[in-house]
């Protein structure tokens, strides 16, 4: 539905940083205990040589004593040093937090906050890090806006600022110690009746939206993959993956068939109001949508409907697990990506490979080429990934508009 950036924050790169913080002073204190103990086995090898008092020997241990202090100073230097070295690399020092209009919450936030039970043996930290990156430096007045609240009282209504926050690639959001407004949900229909039953507007919060109903919304283009996708009664909705209308258009069946039925669990990056999931849901396949909600109640809707919305943007790091899905579906979201630069193309395929199992499939879904050298990129991309090409069909719109629609699936590297 919609991406982001977040440059800084990621787990992975996270981890790679304390270890190379842990790894600097563990090789430190094992210069301290060797050159320690080399002092240490000179004064005692002196002092052996002579069974009788030497002038010398009260020096030698005074110079001992002064190498010793000169060594400890230096590891606490140094210490001191690699802290700060691990502040700059995740950033959020880089915020200037000395303006006035800066809120206490943020500042509070960003504090450094001492691990309770001392340094991780594991890892090397001794103190827990806020999760917020360089990124957010470009957009401090959003985020002193957006920290500004009161600590154990309601959270603001300001859900969109929070979105403008993460388009603008300020994620993972820092506010914490509020109670989020809460939405009665009158009439919700049990699963599986849910996915096509119609959505009360009262379940909804439309604060932030231009539209305030689900009339209003009906009829609209809100994207490629949602034109009236919240009116559930229109043939439109109902015939998507079942019936084919253009010859880019893959049914469920028959990409399922690809599966040789292994098909459990999938990941939708091109939601829309869960059409898919919930066509899915009902050939028993369990599907996590990937949503924002840019013009429309998105992640209420397809919740309201029985399936699991994950509110989250594409360009960070997917939250799961290696190697967990048997399908990936993408199609508009794909297309977001793409439009920026082919490197973050690139970044969301690489990490749609990691979360892909092997032999699992990779439903590319009516992507909108624009052009051919967008086609290549894409093309070349994924042959980069040696993926095997079950289905692969190039067909022309509306216009002459060019799409890509594909099945592949992924190999099992050694």
């Amino acid at each position: 539905m919609g991406s982001v950036s977040l440059k800084i924050g990621d787990g992975t790169a996270r981890f790679k940083r304390s270890t190379l913080f842990s790894s600097a002073i563990n090789l430190l204190m094992l210069f301290s205990v060797v050159t320690t103990n080399l002092f240490a086995l000179y004064a005692f090898s002196s002092r052996s040589q002579s069974n009788t008092p030497h002038p010398l020997h009260s020096n030698n241990v005074s110079l001992v004593s002064q190498h010793l202090s000169l060594i400890l100073r230096e590891i606490d230097s140094s210490h001191r040093t690699l802290s700060q070295m691990e502040k700059q690399m995740v950033g959020y020092e880089s915020l200037d937090l000395s303006h006035p209009e800066v809120p206490e919450e943020l500042k509070l936030f960003l504090q450094q906050h001492q691990l309770p039970l001392g340094k991780d043996s594991r890892t090397g930290i001794t103190q827990m890090v806020a999760s917020v990156g360089h990124t957010c430096e470009l957009s401090l007045d959003l985020l002193s806006q957006y920290m500004s609240y009161n600590v154990f009282d309601k959270c603001p209504d300001d859900w969109s600022l929070a979105q403008k926050l993460i388009l603008r690639a300020c994620e993972p959001l820092p506010r914490r110690r509020c109670l989020a407004k809460t939405v009665h949900k009158p009439g919700l229909a049990l699963f599986p009746d849910s996915l096509w039953r119609p959505v009360s507007n009262n379940s909804v919060n439309w604060s932030g939206l231009g539209c305030k109903s689900f009339e209003c919304l009906k009829g609209k283009k809100l994207s490629r993959d949602c034109v009236g996708c919240f009116d559930l009664g229109t043939s439109h909705e109902k015939d998507r993956f079942v019936k084919v209308k253009v010859k880019t258009d893959f049914l469920i069946e028959d990409v399922l068939s690809l599966g040789d039925g292994n098909v459990r669990i999938g990941f939708d990056i091109s939601s829309g109001s869960g059409t898919f999931a919930a066509k899915m849901a009902e050939k028993n396949v369990n599907i996590i949508s990937n949503t924002l909600n840019i013009g429309a109640p998105f992640s209420e809707f397809v919740a309201a409907r029985g399936i699991f919305p994950l509110f989250m943007s594409l360009d960070q790091r997917l939250p799961f697990y290696d190697n967990v899905f048997d399908l990936i579906h993408a199609s508009n979201g794909l297309d977001l990506a793409a439009s920026s630069k082919p490197e973050k193309l690139e970044f969301l395929m690489f990490d749609l490979d990691r979360i892909l199992k092997p032999g699992g499939l990779f439903w590319l879904d009516n992507f909108y080429c624009g052009n051919d050298e967008k086609k290549r990129v894409l093309t070349r991309l994924i042959e980069r990934f040696g993926y095997k090409k079950l289905k692969w069909v190039v067909g022309e719109k509306n216009d002459a508009e060019v799409y890509l629609s594909a099945v592949l699936q992924k190999p099992a590297r050694i």
